[in-house]
């Protein structure tokens, strides 16, 4: 990124400034009507939006820089209830069909990355859920085989039988790795998601303030 532009096809702007010493850096949002406004300008509509998908306008996927950097401000303005997007576009730009229609392109796309998100996190808990299942069965596997197999006193008996009690704990790993860790950034990033679909959307020609 040079001078507040993203390089590349897209013509971005970040219209943050980073300012701030020591611990970490703060970046600063201005404010329109007591939120925080996130500006983006390209010069046409068609840059913000992925060439690579064949979908009719109203339900195409963002550019990835551009969803990436939205996402981005967001998560440092922390809270979703007070900002809005604002596109900036030329005029000609953003008078036309195309930039009638963008704020809804833009809650459209975000109400499917909620709904893929979600899906995604019901896809996780499905294996895990799973997951136990399987684990719980060869715990109970292992835990008859200690018995059955090896419940002598001797050296190698006892050993054998401390192996099949960590194996069969072990096998329980994954879906407690699920249940306790792996779902809650999904179901963070579809909140994020679903704030930005109910997100207020401005579209205005001109340059950026």
């Amino acid at each position: 990124m040079t001078n507040g532009q993203f390089e590349g096809p897209q013509a971005v702007t970040a219209p943050a400034r980073s300012v701030g010493e020591g611990w970490g850096t703060v970046r600063h949002y201005r404010q329109e009507g007591g939120r925080h406004v996130i500006d983006v300008s390209a010069g046409t509509v068609a840059q913000l939006f992925s060439g690579l998908d064949p979908a009719p306008f109203r339900h195409k996927d963002l550019d990835p820089e551009v969803d990436g950097y939205i996402l981005s401000a967001l998560r440092e303005i922390g809270a979703p209830h007070r900002a809005k997007l604002v596109f900036h576009l030329p005029a000609a730009e953003a008078a036309s069909s195309a930039g009638h229609g963008l704020a809804d392109a833009v809650h459209n796309y975000f109400a499917y990355r909620e709904w893929v998100t979600i899906e995604d996190m019901r896809r996780l808990l499905r294996i895990g859920a799973f997951s136990l299942l399987i684990g719980l069965t060869f715990l109970s596997l292992c835990l008859a085989a200690r018995q059955v197999l090896f419940g002598g006193d001797d050296p190698i008996s006892r050993v054998l039988n401390e192996g099949l009690l960590i194996v069969g704990w072990v096998a329980l790993w994954r879906p407690l790795e699920i249940a306790l860790y792996d779902w809650w950034p999904l179901w963070r990033q579809a909140r994020r998601y679903r704030a930005l679909k109910e997100m207020p959307v401005e579209v205005r020609g001109g340059a950026t303030p």
